[in-house]
């Protein structure tokens, strides 16, 4: 490999397992910054990707959007940034700055979403990214990088719909699902100083749910405890992407409750509840800039903590496989052999 070119993890076709793949070093534009990936967590949107469950992966295709490195290289509009400065990027490395959206500061729904994506061309599982320097944001200083990778997707995921969303202290709010978004969204919610529940089908997270902030912990499973907690929850922050129990679950939301949807299930439900109980159900995609610089603050000052799990980068297929079987708790962050091993705050 020449310094022309950039060593990278690409699935080569659908559903096939990440191999070594080169590819020329990308062109900076005006506003592009290059950065030298250390860290980069491992989504479940990036399995998904592999697998074009959405319909628009082109392949080759270097997976990657939970990303923490340093600036090797700016392009000449960059402001705010120079060489070394350790940074972070998101699942969004750019928008198109046109669309009514972009210009509203919405970035997140911009039109061009399937471009805007830091894994066009090539993402975080490789030793070099580019993006438009006004998605790449510093991370705090004592913040350990692998901490920080994480929160650079899973966080923003949370804190922008929990921000929108919990219009005051004091909610019951329930958490479903404790995962890579859950085990977030659970720490986030107690900050926010409500009451949090976490609801799993996985009794042997209790006790972890509950070290997150967890007041209370709900099997889903268990039909006579459901009951007792009907008209319970002013929000439920859906954060899985297994199959969802749909009717108990919303049986639990008070009336004009609103359900938030963070991940991707299926949902099928009888309509009868969501109409005579004026439920709300409403998606929630990531967040803009200020709110990922917001989130990036109040996780430093609140002590946010992902439960990480590092494994070098060249070992990815085995971590995607350890994350299809759901045997990981509860993020894995792949390391670059130039990030060492540890927890690193530079």
């Amino acid at each position: 490999m020449t310094p022309s070119h950039i060593q990278g993890y690409a699935a080569m076709e659908v559903g096939q397992q990440l191999e070594p793949f080169t590819y020329e070093l990308p062109e900076l534009g005006e506003h592009d910054v290059r950065v030298s990936v250390t860290h980069c967590g491992l989504c479940h949107t990036d399995i998904q990707a592999i697998d074009n469950y959405y319909g628009i992966t082109t392949f080759p295709f270097v997976p990657g959007h939970e990303i923490v490195g340093h600036v090797s290289a700016i392009g000449p509009g960059v402001a705010g940034l120079k060489k070394g400065d350790r940074v972070g990027i998101g699942w969004q490395g750019r928008s198109c700055g046109k669309c009514e959206w972009c210009l509203k500061g919405e970035t997140q729904l911009c039109m061009e979403i399937e471009d805007t994506t830091v894994m066009v061309p090539y993402g975080g599982f490789s030793s070099s990214v580019v993006a438009d320097y006004r998605f790449v944001y510093p991370v705090p200083p004592a913040m350990p990088s692998e901490f920080a990778a994480v929160l650079m997707c899973a966080g923003l995921t949370v804190y922008s719909a929990l921000r929108t969303h919990v219009t005051s202290p004091g909610l019951k709010v329930a958490i479903v699902g404790v995962g890579g978004l859950g085990h977030l969204a659970i720490q986030f919610v107690y900050a926010f100083g409500c009451e949090v529940t976490a609801v799993s089908s996985s009794p042997a997270k209790k006790d972890q749910a509950l070290g997150f902030g967890a007041k209370h912990f709900l099997n889903v499973n268990d039909s006579a405890n459901m009951r007792k907690v009907n008209f319970g929850y002013d929000l439920l922050i859906c954060t899985t992407n297994a199959d969802v129990h749909w009717e108990a679950l919303l049986s639990t939301l008070k009336k004009r409750g609103k359900l938030i949807l963070l991940g991707f299930p299926d949902v099928a439900f009888n309509s009868t509840d969501l109409v005579a109980h004026e439920l709300t159900m409403v998606g929630s995609l990531i967040g803009n800039p200020t709110m990922m610089r917001a989130m990036l603050s109040f996780a430093q000052e609140h002590r946010i903590t992902p439960m990480v799990e590092l494994m070098p980068m060249s070992h990815v297929n085995e971590a995607i496989q350890k994350m299809k079987e759901n045997r990981v708790r509860y993020r894995i962050v792949l390391v670059n052999k130039t990030a060492g091993t540890g927890a690193q705050a530079g």
